[in-house]
């Protein structure tokens, strides 16, 4: 599973760190997987919503490991949803450019991912209608008000598209993304070395 995690200025610390440790730690313990810190234009670092600079691998699609097997994942962090003036999900959505690259990786049949108002972002592209998702409460009427299925779970699996609410759902959201491609005994393996104890099963498929 080769995983790639979208930043941009104003987007929620552990909505991607998280995730970042969990797909890490799982190709460290062997699994078929990697995970990089992606933007979409040519950047040295990014600015998260809480002041941390995160350096960055590259830019989104540049490089793809042929060494790791399993689907091509997109995962969308999400933070500062509501003050589209203020970098953030609501600036990215009004922006668009972000919006167009989730849409362009999900028409290719690849794995899509929101956590938290990320899933905003995926709504934005198209990529949630007709389809079972969640996003942080704070963002669920304006889910509401997209043609997704708001549905009230932790996290949504619907099989490419997966979606998770707010902040600390995306380490569940990621947990279950490496048990699916990579077995539930490694997924308890690195829950255990994060000790992070696991929520929920997903809503969705």
């Amino acid at each position: 599973m080769d995983v790639e995690i979208l930043l941009y200025d104003g987007f929620d610390e552990l909505d991607a760190v998280g995730p970042y440790e969990v797909f890490q730690t799982a190709g460290a313990f062997g699994a078929d997987c990697a995970a990089r810190l992606v933007t979409l234009a040519e950047a040295e670092s990014v600015t998260a919503s809480h002041g941390l600079r995160v350096g960055v691998d590259g830019t989104l699609g540049d490089a793809h490991d042929p060494d790791v097997g399993g689907p091509n994942v997109l995962l969308v962090p999400g933070g500062g949803w509501a003050d589209p003036t203020e970098p953030g999900a609501g600036m990215e959505a009004e922006r668009g450019a972000i919006p167009d690259a989730v849409a362009a990786h999900a028409d290719r049949g690849d794995v899509t991912a929101g956590v938290c108002t990320g899933g905003m972002l995926l709504a934005r592209a198209g990529v949630l209608d007709g389809r079972p998702a969640v996003t942080h409460a704070s963002a669920l009427d304006d889910l509401r008000a997209t043609d997704a299925i708001v549905t009230e779970a932790r996290f949504v699996d619907d099989g490419d598209v997966l979606t998770a609410g707010g902040v600390t759902s995306g380490l569940d959201l990621a947990l279950h993304l490496v048990e699916r491609e990579c077995g539930i005994d490694t997924a308890e393996r690195v829950a255990r070395e994060i000790e992070y104890e696991r929520r929920s099963a997903p809503a969705g498929k």
